[in-house]
């Protein structure tokens, strides 16, 4: 299970970006503009790894979770995949106008990067959810029934 370790780095690098591109469009300078351009890359392929290492985890817990959960475990897929293809686009855009100093595409890239990050958000809530709430990829979950059964069987006896 790879997707957990993967996604914290997802999450995080796209805000650090954000504050960083931030930080470029108050006081410009090349530097800067190198600064987040790397940091967005690097985004875009932590994005791309928490893609990947989802499909396998993703694959591992769907026939284990409820009806409600297998729905929003698809919907996490998918708005995983939109997230991913628009911060390559993003990171891709921010790499030209970096490299070939134009301005405005690297403010485009950046108000894109801002609403990713808060897609990014949105979408670290709804895994959140998933393990929290319906237990993917948790051992000995089955859809919140343990909670309800009688306590003594999990304790263990003192001998």
């Amino acid at each position: 299970m790879l997707h957990p370790a993967v996604a914290h780095f997802a999450v995080a690098l796209p805000i650090i970006s954000l504050v960083l591109g931030l930080a470029y469009l108050v006081k410009p300078s090349e530097l800067m503009s190198k600064i987040s351009t790397r940091f967005m890359v690097f985004a875009a392929l932590f994005m791309i790894a928490a893609f990947f290492t989802g499909k396998e985890d993703g694959g591992e817990a769907y026939i284990l979770l409820s009806e409600a959960g297998q729905a929003l475990l698809r919907d996490h897929k998918e708005f995983g995949l939109f997230l991913t293809i628009t911060m390559v686009v993003a990171a891709l855009a921010k790499f030209f106008g970096c490299f070939t100093k134009r301005i405005k595409v690297e403010i485009f890239a950046i108000v894109l990067l801002a609403v990713i990050a808060g897609g990014v958000l949105y979408q670290g809530k709804m895994g959140g959810e998933l393990t929290f709430t319906y237990g993917a990829n948790v051992e000995k979950y089955s859809d919140g029934m343990d909670c309800l059964a009688d306590p003594s069987e999990f304790i263990e006896e003192k001998e």
